[in-house]
């Protein structure tokens, strides 16, 4: 009995001792084993739309959209398959990570009510007359009309001006097309859905679907439309319902309704403009939408409230122009130039500057010098504005805008109009862009941290295909860090990354950028990377370059100048060949031409090689001719969010 006991008090001696020494040999306070603990710096890029608008929508209703609401909207992102309008089966090669249903908040949902003879919509005064359109077969009146509100004619001061335009709308009715009046409770019944849908698909880690709608500001027909995301769930979003056009076609008004929101909830939201190029000069003016000049109150609420920008979509891509940048060889990519969204205004070059992103960046450098704040001061996403429920962005996978160019024989060849709504826009469905797609660098799948990352603009666009590119901005790179293994983490310690500003510069040095992308694991091979940067000079005129930093291939980079990646597109089967380009580019590099006393910005352009454009994939597919002007190929490609550097005080 005495020795089990002497046995069992040596063992407690000797666990007791053991436990001493090895906690001697721990880690030293305040370390961490994991890397994951140890830091909280993004590690993954998430993809995903802002931008797609379902049979809610006024306009995708009337234009045959009459079937896929938003739950088929969010089972096509995660990679189900379902039944496109046109009755063929449609599904993504890969899920999305991230979607936003951005269906406009005018008359939000009550277009299917309309064509049901819903009592709630026939007992209005509007209603009862959209209902007579359907049921006497006149339902592009009934788009016309609502078209006509979205521009603003309903409480235009010249109303006498489109009584002749109007196909026979009357000046009583235009002066009451803003009192269709939604009761209240329709109304936020409604948009109580839109968040219950949203939150049924919504998986934290696995799915995120954002709560929004699509603001659809079109004065005069020119395109100011933001999508306005919510970083919260339905407890907070429907204590409001959404501001739409019909209460203000100002964004200053958005502002402060957002302002409000936030005041009233605790909850966050953003606004994301759409591209620029069917504004007619007006998405980036610098005046107001009243004409008053830019002053420090508005270019601080702009950049607060409107982080990012749509740079491409279905309606064309808005990075560059040619016009407004003949040096760059790449800046003739699917452009739509011609007019606005759907008014007889015509497209005149000096509304170019005030449309497209690259130039709003340059004058955003030279407001800041004036006003002490830069009102352009935005990151890049892209989205589709596919107004079919299918976030469908793929050349060989493209369902369309409207249900008139979902997958059919001969959609190429049909012009680009909405119904019977007559547009001097003279496009042709061909030069519908395929594009594209949101890239988002955070640490998991939240609404709550894809939401902060695109606020901080962590972001890029891409036209579709899914390339993964970092970005970073320093003092201390050097070459060779491109190849660490820790790449990232490295790149967060000594530098910033996408949409951030530049730390204060460091003695005489000059900025160093450590870039890197990877193809789309099963799309093409990589071109090229490209640093844009734009300038101010000490006289205060604006400056752009285009350096060429990284080149598949070995292909040397000498003055500035680069060969041609080469072309191995076969238009007659829609196929081409990995045999030429890099699955990865990297590089740091260092601006030859900095000057410490200029303000100026820098941001990443990644190019494929050469691919088959999606007329030429339907071409083969349906044993046709694609049409004469349409491209036989693109080089698809991805643009970060911008850096910028600010001289010192």
């Amino acid at each position: 009995m005495v020795k089990v006991t002497s046995l069992h008090m040596f063992s407690g001696i000797a666990a007791v001792i053991l436990l001493l020494s090895l906690s001697g040999r721990g880690l030293a306070a305040g370390a961490e084993y994991s890397p994951p603990v140890a830091n909280d710096n993004p590690t993954r890029v998430f993809w995903g739309d802002t931008h797609v608008h379902t049979s809610l929508s006024a306009d995708a209703f009337s234009m045959g959209n009459r079937s896929m609401g938003p739950e088929q909207a969010y089972r096509f992102a995660r990679g189900e398959t379902v039944t496109a309008q046109g009755g063929v089966k449609a599904r993504l090669a890969r899920p999305l990570d991230f979607l936003m249903v951005a269906d406009h908040a005018d008359f939000l949902g009550v277009f299917p009510r309309v064509y049901s003879r819903s009592p709630d919509i026939i007992d209005t005064r509007l209603g009862r007359r959209w209902v007579g359109h359907v049921e006497a077969g006149a339902d592009f009146r009934v788009m016309m009309e609502f078209a006509m509100l979205a521009m603003g004619i309903g409480r235009a001061e010249n109303l006498e001006q489109y009584v002749d335009e109007s196909h026979g709308v009357d000046l009583e009715l235009l002066e009451s097309l803003h009192g269709l009046d939604v009761e209240p409770e329709l109304q936020q019944s409604i948009w109580d859905r839109v968040g219950e849908v949203a939150d049924q698909f919504n998986e934290p880690g696995l799915f995120t679907a954002f709560i929004g709608y699509e603001w659809t500001s079109t004065p005069d027909g020119n395109n100011l439309h933001r999508n306005v995301m919510f970083r919260d769930g339905p407890k907070k979003t429907s204590q409001v319902v959404p501001f739409s056009s019909v209460d203000s076609s100002d964004p200053e008004d958005l502002w402060r309704y957002m302002g409000g929101y936030e005041e009233q909830t605790g909850g966050n939201v953003l606004a994301i403009p759409h591209n620029g190029n069917l504004s007619n000069g007006l998405m980036f003016a610098e005046t107001t939408l009243a004409g008053e000049p830019l002053d420090k109150d508005y270019a601080e609420r702009r950049a607060r409230w409107e982080p990012v920008m749509e740079v491409t979509q279905l309606k064309g891509d808005s990075e560059a122009h040619p016009f407004l940048s003949p040096n760059d060889e790449f800046a003739d990519f699917e452009n739509w130039d011609r007019s606005n969204l759907f008014t007889t205004a015509p497209k005149e070059p000096g509304m170019l500057e005030f449309e497209y992103s690259r130039s709003a960046l340059k004058n955003g450098l030279a407001l800041e010098q004036s006003l002490g704040v830069n009102p352009f001061h935005f990151g890049m996403i892209g989205s589709t504005d596919a107004h079919t429920s299918l976030t469908a962005a793929a050349e060989n996978n493209f369902f369309g805008k409207m249900t008139n160019s979902e997958p059919a024989k001969g959609r190429a060849a049909q012009p680009f109009t909405e119904g019977e709504l007559e547009s001097d826009m003279e496009l042709m469905n061909w030069e519908l862009n395929a594009g594209g797609y949101a890239a988002v660098w955070a640490r998991e799948n939240t609404r709550e941290a894809l939401f902060d990352a695109i606020k901080r603009r962590e972001t890029y666009a891409t036209t579709g295909p899914r390339m993964s590119v970092r970005f970073f901005g320093g003092w201390e790179f050097v070459e060779g860090d491109a190849q660490r293994s820790n790449f990232a983490d490295f790149a967060y310690e000594y530098g910033v990354p996408m949409g951030a500003d530049l730390p204060s510069r460091q003695k005489t040095k000059t900025p160093r950028f450590l870039v890197s992308a990877m193809k789309d694991p099963i799309g093409a091979n990589l071109d090229r990377i490209q640093v844009i940067k734009g300038w101010l000079d000490g006289e205060g005129k604006t400056h752009e370059k285009v350096y060429n930093v990284a080149a598949s291939d070995a292909r040397p980079i000498r003055a500035n100048q680069l060969a041609v990646v080469g072309n191995t597109v076969d238009a007659a089967s829609a196929s081409y060949r990995n045999s030429i380009g890099d699955a990865q580019l990297a590089t740091v590099w260092q601006d030859p031409d900095f000057d410490p006393a200029q303000r100026a910005f820098y941001y990443v352009r990644v190019l494929e090689i050469p691919t088959p454009r999606w007329t030429t994939y339907d071409a083969a597919f349906f044993g046709e001719a694609a049409p004469k002007d349409a491209p036989a190929f693109i080089q698809e490609r991805a643009y970060t969010s911008p850096i910028w550097y600010s001289p010192p005080h």
